[in-house]
């Protein structure tokens, strides 16, 4: 059982047990309470009735509204509402600072995400999304400009495969999330991402660097050695101090991801913040190094939350 499904029972007097429960994608779930059929979901797949002001005033609070329905009767509205994590509102100002547009792509209806969103510092908002509507954004977004997707859950994977650069939180994600993804960060803390995008970036620098040193080499070395201006011994000697060159170019990064006060510290040895991202799938023919200045980073709306 879930840490949320125990908060709703321990608020009830009384329950009864569900059997032959089914996930609906994108709205909620449905199954047979004593014999008569029972569903829980989202308000628009149950239509809400006489609570739909009171639904509405809990996503105007940003709360999630989820309407319990039992034998074609509606019984009731649970409200659930995510706090941002102490560190969200950081990233996101130094992912605009690094250049990146950020948006954002939640399930959730739109008064809910736009005041998370809000409280975020994120503007362009996409809600009341299913999974193949996700991918469809990313696709269409792709058109403009090289985008990543940030994202932890089975909604976000068919996203995560669209996008030039899928991310999953690995520590916090399901398992069809961090395998569709390109990098998995094993890490809860948001601040993982602006540094990986950071170093990701320093690392294409770099091998441009390499590339550009090693091409000028040739190009000079080649005439050199065959009109007989340098011996054998000396473009050996110069070839060497090269790959010195490029060996100290590389040298690693010690940058680590400033700390937020009051935010917790990580509490396992995977999550240290040197700690480099795991590419999933490095044979997918997607360009690795796309994510630079005016790229968009999407991220689910999950990511945010406490």
């Amino acid at each position: 059982m879930t840490p949320l499904a125990r908060a709703v029972l321990a608020a009830v007097d009384g329950h009864s047990s569900a059997t032959g429960v089914e996930a609906v994608t994108g709205a909620g779930l449905s199954g047979t309470v004593n014999g008569r059929p029972a569903r829980l979901g989202r308000p628009g797949w149950i239509e809400a009735g006489d609570l739909a002001d009171r639904v509405t005033g809990m996503q105007e609070a940003g709360a999630t509204a989820g309407l319990v329905e039992h034998d074609g009767r509606l019984l009731g509205a649970v409200a659930v509402r995510d706090d941002l994590r102490p560190e969200a509102v950081e990233v996101i100002a130094r992912l605009r600072a690094d250049g990146y547009t950020v948006a954002m792509l939640t399930g959730d209806n739109q008064r809910t995400a736009a005041a998370l969103a809000a409280q975020a510092g994120i503007t362009d908002v996409y809600a009341d999304l299913l999974p193949e509507d996700k991918s469809a954004i990313i696709t269409r977004l792709r058109e403009t400009w090289p985008t990543a997707m940030v994202g932890d859950g089975v909604n976000d994977a068919p996203a995560l495969a669209t996008a030039d650069i899928g991310i999953a939180m690995g520590a916090m994600g399901t398992d069809v999330a961090i395998e569709t993804a390109d990098v998995a960060l094993m890490g809860e803390d948001l601040r993982h991402l602006p540094h990986t995008m950071s170093h990701a970036r320093r690392s294409r620098t770099i091998m441009l660097q390499n590339v550009g040193l090693s091409l000028a080499l040739i190009t000079v070395l080649i005439p050199l050695a065959a009109f007989g201006v340098l011996g054998l011994a000396a473009v050996v000697l110069v070839h060497e101090l090269a790959e010195i060159v490029v060996i100290g170019n590389g040298r690693p990064c010690r940058a680590r991801p400033a700390p937020v006060s009051g935010a917790p510290a990580c509490r396992h040895a995977s999550h240290r913040h040197d700690r480099r991202p795991m590419s999933r799938s490095p044979s997918r023919d997607r360009p690795a190094t796309d994510c630079a200045n005016r790229s968009l980073l999407v991220v689910d709306c999950s990511q945010c939350h406490a």
